[in-house]
């Protein structure tokens, strides 16, 4: 109820339709192309892959493509690394925190070159973000205010 209201609120409630399954079970609930996909799901490497590379492929020429964890997670950063960072259908467009944005175009010739190097820039964040988790597992939490993290808080 809280997602269908903040859709109301947000005035698209039109737009979206809401299917309450895992991603793979959904594939067939869904019809045609996609403007808008946003991924936010398991984080092993074989889901979120199944993910970007299954709804991805819905996803219509100049839409848009928006993953949640993304150079956070572990299993999420590999799936991108295989499907997407040196791929030539998703221009890396960039992140906010964890969420990266993509556009489905073609990326062909040194864009595609530039596309990966600019994915590839993020490794050092992603780096950051895996050392702040293993620190605050290890009850080291007071360690990542060294690496400009908040202790109190989990890393995105």
């Amino acid at each position: 109820e809280v997602f269908k209201d903040n859709l109301a609120n947000a005035g698209v409630a039109d737009r979206v339709r809401h299917v309450r399954k895992f991603s793979d079970a959904a594939l067939d609930d869904v019809q045609g192309e996609l403007d808008l996909l946003y991924i936010d799901g398991a984080h092993r490497m074989a889901p979120a892959l199944a993910d970007i590379r299954h709804w991805g492929d819905r996803v219509k020429p100049g839409g848009d493509l928006l993953i949640h964890d993304s150079f956070s997670s572990v299993g999420v950063t590999a799936a991108l690394a295989r499907s997407l960072m040196f791929g030539s259908s998703f221009r890396y467009l960039g992140r906010s925190e964890s969420m990266t944005h993509y556009r489905r175009e073609p990326v062909i010739g040194t864009a595609r070159l530039r596309n990966a190097g600019a994915q590839l820039a993020q490794l050092g964040w992603f780096a950051r973000n895996v050392l702040i988790k293993v620190l605050i597992v290890a009850k080291l939490g007071g360690l990542t205010r060294r690496l400009g993290h908040d202790p109190q808080t989990w890393p995105y």
